[in-house]
């Protein structure tokens, strides 16, 4: 079962959520199986992305969708996890060379120094106008050096955009991919707990009582994240610490895999191409076949398809397919 858990330390500056999903990662493989498995280190790191993502949701509650999105100048092109507002989850990689078993995050998509990580958070309901905020950090550090793991990125993301200090472990296998957060509460929070008054930048590795915590959650193995059930992950690290769990009311919405994909998404774009575009395609081949990246679903437009797309009398075109 696919679980997320938030929570806090009481009386301290702190915060955490801890990410499990088992149910809704096995489904979003065995989809994607259907067009094509994935090389073992993307598919990893497909799931530590799905994690981040998650857990980044979790954190902002934003009403609109969490993009997490890797550029790379290796051999895998782009990565990308998405989770909606309501926690459905789905994720997929472009190739364009080969990524071998023995591939780490760098050779993969940073081997130039020249590979990106974009978080964006796209409305759900956009006013007119309106764009999606977007936020880009290079796969490298402050001196240069470049970074090889997906959760180091991260936390230097949110060091440089947020000025939060932040610990973040990721872990995927074959049948669960799964993160936890801890971060030091923004200024707002340490206000509510009587910490003096002080920019996020002027607190950045500051407090004792977030370094204890996060040096606790780094001691956290891979091993341990990918096998043990919450309640044993949470009291290994911090039985020592005082956890105040939040309880989601019922009939919120679990972590799920689910695709946004849809005939009239696809039309949409098919529609953005043109009525000569898509009558060559069909002249050449019969009809217009379009297979969605995220779970391997296909469409198919022929002739008369065609036609009832473009004919006079249509509606306007739904939203091109992301």
């Amino acid at each position: 079962m696919s679980e997320l858990h938030k929570f806090i330390f009481e009386g301290l500056p702190v915060r955490g959520a801890l990410v499990v999903l088992d149910d809704a990662w096995q489904d979003m493989i065995a989809k994607r199986s259907e067009a094509g498995k994935f090389p073992q280190p993307v598919q990893n790191l497909l799931g530590e992305m799905a994690a981040a993502a998650m857990l980044m949701q979790a954190n902002i509650k934003f009403n609109g969708a969490v993009v997490l999105q890797i550029q790379g100048d290796g051999p895998l092109k782009i990565a990308v996890a998405e989770v909606q507002p309501d926690f459905a989850v789905r994720a997929t990689a472009s190739l364009h060379g080969e990524v071998s078993e023995q591939d780490q995050f760098s050779d993969m998509v940073n081997v130039n120094n020249a590979g990106r990580c974009a978080i964006t958070l796209d409305p759900k309901d956009r006013l007119p106008g309106q764009q999606p905020y977007q936020g880009v950090v290079p796969l490298y550090d402050d001196s240069g050096e470049k970074i090889n793991q997906l959760s180091e990125v991260l936390q230097h993301y949110m060091l440089q955009s947020e000025q939060l200090d932040t610990c973040l472990v990721l872990a995927a296998n074959d049948t669960r991919a799964a993160g936890l957060l801890i971060q030091r509460l923004p200024l707002a929070g340490e206000g509510n707990l009587g910490v003096p008054s002080e920019s996020n930048e002027d607190g950045i590795g500051k407090s004792d009582d977030y370094n204890r915590i996060a040096t606790l959650a780094s001691s956290l193995t891979s091993e341990e994240l990918l096998t043990l059930g919450v309640e044993d992950l949470l009291h290994r690290l911090f039985w020592e610490e005082p956890i105040a769990r939040f309880i989601p009311p019922q009939g919120v919405d679990k972590p799920r895999f689910q695709c946004s994909c849809s005939r009239e998404r696809v039309s949409g774009m098919l529609h953005s191409l043109g009525a000569d575009e898509v009558d060559s395609i069909i002249a050449e081949r019969g009809d217009v076949e379009v297979g969605c990246e995220f779970c391997g679903a296909m469409y198919r437009f022929d002739p008369v398809d065609s036609a009832q797309l473009f004919a006079p009398s249509s509606a306007s075109p739904p939203d091109v397919l992301q």
